[in-house]
């Protein structure tokens, strides 16, 4: 396994609000969007162990159960390395970050177990631990993959140097770092040089911005950026949030977004997005109106 052989759906599907920490989709209602989802081709799914206070696993583990014919047709992506307070993990004090061996083993064991499936198409380490071994990392890594149980690994919010780093000890398919026409750090910390680099395909968390810039507001920067957006969502036909997903799938690193909608019509919208294709000028419109200066 490794780089060559991974592939990533044009849009990630995911998880963190289909349950607690969302709309609560029981599992018919689960079925009927998962089905949804793959016939329009889009078969990833973003989890992580956390999401839902430890609960949105088990949820979708409901799901495969009953239909474990989805498994074959479905990618499943889980994060795990935070250790988040919650009554579902007693023995958690503090919110924390762990990366060792014991506790990234400990953990798939458990997705595995409430996912209620053999393996983990993609496995990553959610949050960067400051006491990270990577040599540690990568033995976990190796072990998992050796044993079949996680066929590719990857990283989310590590800096360059942090994915350096590991990806020195181990292959490394992404970095799942947020991205959005209102956070564009990753153009400047060189993560998005990096992933040319090496030819890894980043993934986008919060594409949208989180909602903020189709709220009311008299923010400058929000009401430029949707002045802008809105000028071009009328020239191509589209509306505002396809254009702000357009502008980041120009990227020449091939950014995939990571939808946060439990709803198919946005899935619909979303996925209408990948052909629109703004111009460089079009793009640098957009660029002007988030840092509200023209490029040096």
């Amino acid at each position: 396994m490794g780089i060559k052989n991974f592939e990533l759906s044009r849009l990630i599907i995911g998880t963190m609000r289909l349950g607690d920490w969302g709309v609560k989709m029981d599992t018919a209602n689960l079925e009927s969007f998962v089905e949804e989802c793959l016939a329009l081709g889009l078969k990833d799914f973003d989890h992580a162990d956390i999401y839902g206070d430890y609960t949105t696993e088990q949820d979708f583990g409901a799901l495969l159960t009953i239909r474990p014919d989805l498994r074959d047709k479905i990618r499943l992506t889980t994060k795990c390395g935070i250790k988040m307070l919650s009554p579902n993990r007693p023995d958690h004090k503090i919110k924390s970050y762990d990366s060792s061996k014991l506790h990234i083993l400990q953990s798939v064991e458990n997705s595995l177990k409430v996912l209620k499936t053999d393996f983990i198409d993609l496995l990553l380490i959610h949050r960067p631990d400051f006491l990270m071994n990577p040599q540690d990392l990568a033995e976990a890594f190796e072990s998992l993959q050796k044993a079949g149980k996680v066929l590719h690994f990857g990283v989310s919010n590590f800096t360059t140097s942090q994915f350096e780093l590991l990806h020195s000890y181990f292959p490394l398919v992404t970095n799942q770092i947020e991205i959005s026409i209102s956070h564009l750090q990753p153009f400047y910390d060189g993560s998005l040089d990096q992933c040319l680099k090496y030819n890894i395909v980043p993934t986008a968390w919060s594409p949208l911005g989180g909602g903020v810039l189709f709220q009311d507001t008299k923010d400058e920067r929000v009401l430029r950026i949707r002045k802008t957006g809105m000028a071009l969502a009328e020239k191509y036909g589209a509306q505002l949030d396809q254009i702000l997903l357009a502008w980041l799938m120009k990227h020449p690193s091939g950014i995939i977004p990571v939808l946060g909608t439990s709803r198919i019509s946005r899935v619909k919208s979303a996925l209408a997005a990948c052909n629109i294709k703004l111009s460089h000028e079009e793009w640098y419109e957009l660029w002007q109106a988030s840092v509200g200066t023209e490029v040096p």
